[in-house]
């Protein structure tokens, strides 16, 4: 599909995707319309309808988008022959914050942003997500975990990032912080 402009810019669900994840940043899940996106994208919000039938299945697509590359760090350092299990704890933790700080805008789009027309649909994604995460920790460790001790160090490491964001503009500005925070949560979970 051609943009209304006459360019020979086609519409793709790949730009779609990403004027959408900038608007929803921006503005509250409401105040985000298929017909703004639109008008910022220079074409009839119909051809934004013939990639997505609604805002909640864009929506969806950006955050499914999101977790699948999250999903595939999980399986990176989970299949890496090259650690030890210590070792894949421990990059597991820093990757998690270093995907948080270097892509802020998605991680406010899979943690942060709460809609009723939404929630189901990314808690869903959000929830495979976790289970990866916390399977991974199973491996890792020796010792069986409670599935509340993986969740609390879940929560701390989403809350280090939420604490950075939007002080820092990359994981770089605060890995230092972040080694100390991965040290820590790694005992709490280990001793537990």
């Amino acid at each position: 599909m051609k943009t209304k402009k006459g360019t020979s810019q086609e519409l793709t669900r790949g730009g779609i995707i990403q004027e959408a994840r900038e608007q929803f940043v921006r503005n509250d899940y409401r105040q985000v319309s298929m017909r703004n996106i639109a008008k910022k994208l220079g074409c009839s919000h119909g051809a934004i309808y013939y990639h997505f039938k609604n805002k909640a299945e864009l929506f969806y697509a950006i955050v499914e988008k999101d977790f699948t590359e999250l999903n595939q760090e999980i399986d990176d350092i989970v299949n890496c022959d090259d650690m030890d299990d210590n070792e894949k704890l421990y990059n597991l933790f820093l990757r998690f914050i270093s995907f948080g700080l270097n892509h802020q805008n998605q991680f406010e789009i899979m943690f942060m942003i709460r809609h009723a027309e939404v929630d189901s649909l990314s808690q869903q994604s959000a929830s495979l997500s976790y289970h990866k995460f916390a399977n991974a920790i199973q491996q890792m460790v020796s010792q069986p975990i409670a599935v509340k001790i993986i969740w609390s160090a879940f929560i701390s490491l989403l809350g280090f990032v939420s604490h950075y964001r939007g002080y820092v503009n990359s994981f770089k500005e605060a890995e230092g912080a972040a080694k100390t925070h991965v040290l820590f949560t790694m005992k709490a979970l280990i001793d537990s």
